[in-house]
C-alpha cells in the first residue's frame, strides 16, 4: 500500500489486522508516555474511590447502587468497576493505573473511528493528540478520574454507535447506542452533554438540523440527561458540600467566571505550559474591567467562527462542543472543587477534544503548504503528539505519589491550602511524620480558617498526642460551629469527650448525634459503641451498635472484636464472643488482640483451657515481645497438670520483657511454689512483687504462705496477711485460715 499520507491513512488501516496493529501502536504509545504514573500511590481523594471496606462484599455492591451516600459521588457504575478492580488485584494500585491507561487509549481510538466515520481528513492525527495531550494527565494518571476514561469510552462508544444508527436507522443500534449512554450517565454525569453534541455534529455534517430525523430520536437522551444532571447538582450541594459563601455570586459574576474559564482552557490546550495541579483561585471582581474581556472576547471568537461557518463549519462546531461539553463546570452549577479553585484539567477531559480535533486538521493543512512529500509531512505532523507524549511523560512524574504532587503544587502556587490539606492527609498516615502532618493542617487554617474538614483532622492529630486531649477537642468544636451536621466531627468529639474523666454523658450525646446524621455509617456506630461499652447499663445498647456497624460492613475484623469484647462481658454470651472473635480472625488472621482475648474467653469456660492455651500461643507467636501475651499464657499452663515448668518459662519470658511486672513476678512465683525444690525462688518472686507494687494484696498473701511453708518468720509471715487485707479485704477467709495455721504450727503438737 502506498498512501498519500501516513497520517491520513487508508480504509483498510480500519479494517482486519491492520486495524488492530494501529490500535496496539495506541496502546503502546501511551503506556510509553504513562510510564511514570504506573509506579504512583494513591493519591488526594482515591481512597474514597478504591473500594473502601465497608463495601467491598456482595452488601457493599448493593450499597453502591442503592444507598446514596454510601460512596463519595452516585456514580455507581464507577464505583462497581472499582469493586469488581479490587476483586481482581487488590490494593495493589499498579492494577488501577493500567486500566486507567487502557481505558484512555480505549477513548482515543475511539475518537479515531468516529472521526474515520465521519469522513474526517487526520483521524489519527487527532486520535494521537488526544492521546499523549499532557492536558490529559490529569485524568489517567489520577486514579479517581476514572470516572473521566471509564465514562469517555462509554460515551464515545454510544456516540459511534448513534452515528451508525443515523446512517442505517436501526433500532438495534438506537438500543445499543442508549444503554450505553445511560451507563456513560452512571459513570459521571458530565457526559450528560454528548446529545447535544450529536446535534453539533449532525450540523456539521448537513448544514442544517431536521426535526424528526435528528432532534425526535435524542428528545429521550435529553430528558435522561436531565435528570441526571440535575441529581448530581443536588448531591454536590447536599452531599459534598457545593454551597455556602465560597459559591455565592450573582449571575454577571458567573457569566465573567464562564468567559474566563474558556480562555483558560482553550490556552491550555493550544499551549500546554505551566499546567498544575491545583491552579490559583481567581477573584471574580465586577469592578475590574479587565476581567470583561474574557466574556467579550469569547463573545467576539463566537461571532468571528460564526462568519466563517459559511465557507467552513467546523471550527464553529468544535467550538460549540468544546463550549457545550465544558458547560457543567463554567460556573453555572455549584461544582464543590470551585471551593479551592475554578479550573482543573480534569474537566475538560472531553471537552478539550472540541479543540484537539479543529487543532489537528489545520495542523494538516499548514503541513500541506509546504512542498513536502507524503513521508516528510507525515514525520512533521507525527512530530508533534511525540512531542506531547514527552510533556506528558515529565508531567507524569510529579504523580508518583501525595507528597511530590502536592509540593509541586504548592511551589506553583503557593496559595493552594487544599494541597497543603491533602500533603496533611498523606503525612498522617505516616507515624513518624505526625508533627509534620500537624504543621500543614495548621498552614491550611491559615489560609483557609473556615475549612472544617482541616479542623476536624487536626483534632485526630493532636489526639495522638498525650497531654493534647483539650486541643483536639477545641479542634472538633471549632469544626462543628463551621459545619453542625459533620458527623465526622461529632463522632470524632465523642472519642475525644469520652477520653476526659467526667464527660462520659457528653461523649455519648455526640457520638450518637454523628449516628442520627449518617444512620449507616459504620465507623460511627463502633464509636458509639465503644463509648457505650465503658458506660454502666448500656452494655446492650453497645451491642446492639457494634451488630449494626458489622450488618453495614461485615467485612471489619475490627468491628467483630469490639463486638466479641461487649458479649464478653455480657452474662451467658460467651460462647457468642467467640464466634465474633473467631470471625474476626477469619478475617485477619494476624490480629494479635483477638487471638489474645479469644483464648481469655476460653479460659473461662468449662473444659476449654486447651484451646485457650493454642489462641494464647498465636498471639506469643505473632508478638513475641508482648510481655502481657506470654503472661496470659503462663497463666493458662498453670492450670494444667504436669506443665508448671512451661508456665514458669513462660512467666520467665514475660520478665525478661518487662522486669518491673508485679504480676508476672507474683504469676511465678505462684508456678515455683508448686515445684518441688523451688520454694525458696518462689519467695524471691514473691518479695519482688511487693517490693514493685507495695499494695499487692495477693502477693502479699501468696509472699506469707511460702515464708510460713518455708519455715520463715511467723511474725513477717503475719505482717504480710496484714497487708494483704489493708488492700484485699475480700482475702479475709483465706487469712483467717492460714493465722489458725501459724496459731497452731506456733503452740507445737500437742
Amino acid at each position: 500500500m502506498a498512501p498519500t499520507s501516513v497520517v491520513r491513512s487508508a480504509k483498510a488501516a480500519f479494517a482486519g489486522p491492520e486495524a488492530a496493529g494501529l490500535a496496539a501502536v495506541f496502546l503502546a504509545a501511551v503506556l510509553a508516555a504513562y510510564l511514570p504514573a504506573l509506579r504512583g500511590g494513591l493519591l488526594w481523594d482515591d481512597d474514597a474511590h478504591v473500594t473502601r471496606q465497608a463495601l467491598r462484599s456482595l452488601h457493599g455492591l448493593w450499597r453502591i447502587w442503592f444507598d446514596v451516600g454510601a460512596t463519595q459521588q452516585y456514580y455507581p457504575l464507577l464505583h462497581s468497576a472499582f469493586w469488581v478492580e479490587h476483586r481482581l488485584w487488590g490494593d495493589s494500585v499498579l492494577g488501577y493505573h493500567l486500566a486507567n491507561v487502557a481505558l484512555h487509549a480505549a477513548a482515543a481510538w475511539l475518537l479515531v473511528l468516529i472521526l474515520r466515520r465521519l469522513a474526517f481528513p487526520v483521524p489519527v492525527l487527532a486520535g494521537l493528540v488526544f492521546a499523549l495531550h499532557p492536558v490529559c494527565v490529569e485524568s489517567v494518571a489520577w486514579i479517581s478520574e476514572q470516572k473521566n476514561t471509564l465514562s469517555a469510552v462509554l460515551y464515545l462508544s454510544a456516540a459511534l454507535l448513534y452515528l451508525g444508527f443515523d446512517d442505517t436507522r436501526l433500532r438495534s443500534r438506537y438500543a445499543c447506542a442508549s444503554a450505553l449512554f445511560v451507563l456513560a450517565l452512571l459513570t459521571k454525569s458530565v457526559t450528560a452533554t454528548l446529545p447535544a453534541a450529536l446535534l453539533v455534529v449532525f450540523w456539521w455534517r448537513r448544514g442544517r438540523l431536521g426535526w424528526r430525523r435528528d432532534a425526535v430520536p435524542l428528545l429521550p437522551w435529553f430528558l435522561v440527561a436531565t435528570a441526571s444532571g440535575l441529581l448530581t447538582a443536588f448531591f454536590e450541594r447536599k452531599l459534598i458540600g457545593a454551597e455556602g459563601a465560597d459559591f455565592t455570586f450573582t449571575f454577571l459574576q458567573r457569566l465573567l467566571l464562564a468567559g474566563r474559564v474558556i480562555v483558560f482552557y482553550v490556552g491550555k490546550v493550544a499551549w500546554p505550559g505551566g499546567l498544575i495541579f491545583v491552579y490559583p483561585r481567581w477573584r471574580v471582581d465586577l469592578s475590574d474591567g479587565f476581567q470583561y474581556l474574557y466574556p467579550a472576547g469569547v463573545l467576539a471568537l463566537l461571532a468571528a467562527l460564526v462568519i466563517r461557518a459559511r465557507r467552513q463549519r467546523g471550527p464553529l462546531a468544535g467550538f460549540l462542543y468544546f463550549c457545550g461539553t465544558l458547560f457543567p463546570v463554567l460556573g453555572f452549577v455549584n461544582v464543590y472543587p470551585f471551593v479551592y479553585s475554578f479550573v482543573a484539567d480534569h474537566f475538560q477531559y472531553l471537552a478539550s477534544l472540541g479543540v484537539i480535533v479543529p487543532l489537528a486538521w489545520g495542523l494538516d493543512r499548514v503541513a500541506s503548504a509546504f512542498p513536502l512529500g507524503a513521508r516528510a509531512r507525515a514525520g512533521l505532523l507525527l512530530a508533534v503528539p511525540a512531542l506531547l507524549g514527552f510533556l506528558s511523560w515529565r508531567q507524569c512524574a510529579l504523580y508518583r505519589d501525595s507528597d511530590t504532587l502536592n509540593r509541586a503544587t504548592l511551589e506553583r502556587n503557593p496559595s493552594a491550602w487544599r494541597a497543603h490539606y491533602d500533603l496533611a492527609v498523606s503525612l498522617g498516615r505516616d507515624p513518624g511524620r505526625q508533627r509534620e502532618a500537624i504543621s500543614e493542617y495548621e498552614a491550611t487554617l491559615r489560609l483557609k480558617p473556615d475549612y472544617w474538614a482541616a479542623h476536624n483532622n487536626l483534632g485526630s492529630e493532636l489526639l495522638k498526642i498525650p497531654g493534647r486531649t483539650e486541643d483536639a477537642i477545641a479542634e472538633y468544636e471549632a469544626a462543628l460551629r463551621l459545619n453542625p451536621g459533620f458527623a465526622d466531627a461529632q463522632s470524632n468529639l465523642g472519642v475525644a469527650l469520652g477520653r476526659t474523666p467526667g464527660r462520659m454523658p457528653e461523649a455519648i450525646a455526640h457520638a450518637r448525634e454523628a449516628v442520627r446524621i449518617r444512620p449507616d455509617d459504620d465507623g460511627a456506630l463502633d464509636n458509639l459503641g465503644a463509648l457505650l461499652i465503658r458506660q454502666p447499663g448500656s452494655l446492650d445498647e453497645a451491642v446492639a451498635d457494634f451488630g449494626r456497624a458489622i450488618r453495614i460492613s461485615p467485612d471489619n475484623p475490627q468491628y467483630h472484636y469490639n463486638l466479641a469484647n461487649a458479649l464478653a462481658q455480657a452474662p451467658g454470651r460467651l460462647a457468642d464472643a467467640e464466634a465474633e472473635y473467631r470471625a474476626s480472625l477469619r478475617l485477619d488472621p494476624g490480629f494479635v488482640e483477638a487471638h489474645s482475648n479469644l483464648g481469655a474467653v476460653l479460659d473461662r469456660m468449662p473444659g476449654r483451657v486447651p484451646d485457650a492455651i493454642s489462641e494464647y500461643a498465636t498471639a506469643v507467636r505473632l508478638d513475641p515481645g508482648n510481655a502481657h501475651l506470654h503472661e496470659n499464657l503462663a497463666h493458662a499452663l498453670a492450670k494444667v497438670p504436669g506443665r508448671a515448668a512451661e508456665a514458669a518459662s513462660e512467666y520467665a519470658a514475660a520478665l525478661r520483657i518487662d522486669p518491673a511486672d508485679a504480676q508476672a513476678h507474683n504469676g511465678l512465683g505462684i508456678v515455683l511454689s508448686d515445684i518441688p525444690g523451688r520454694l525458696p525462688d518462689a519467695v524471691s518472686e514473691f518479695e519482688a512483687a511487693v517490693r514493685l507494687k507495695p499494695d499487692f494484696g495477693l502477693a502479699h498473701y501468696c509472699l506469707a504462705v511460702a515464708i510460713f511453708r518455708s519455715g520463715g518468720s511467723l511474725d513477717e509471715a503475719r505482717g504480710h496477711l496484714e497487708a494483704a487485707l489493708q488492700s484485699r479485704p475480700d482475702l479475709l477467709p483465706l487469712v483467717k485460715r492460714e493465722l489458725i495455721e501459724m496459731a497452731n504450727a506456733r503452740r507445737g503438737p500437742r
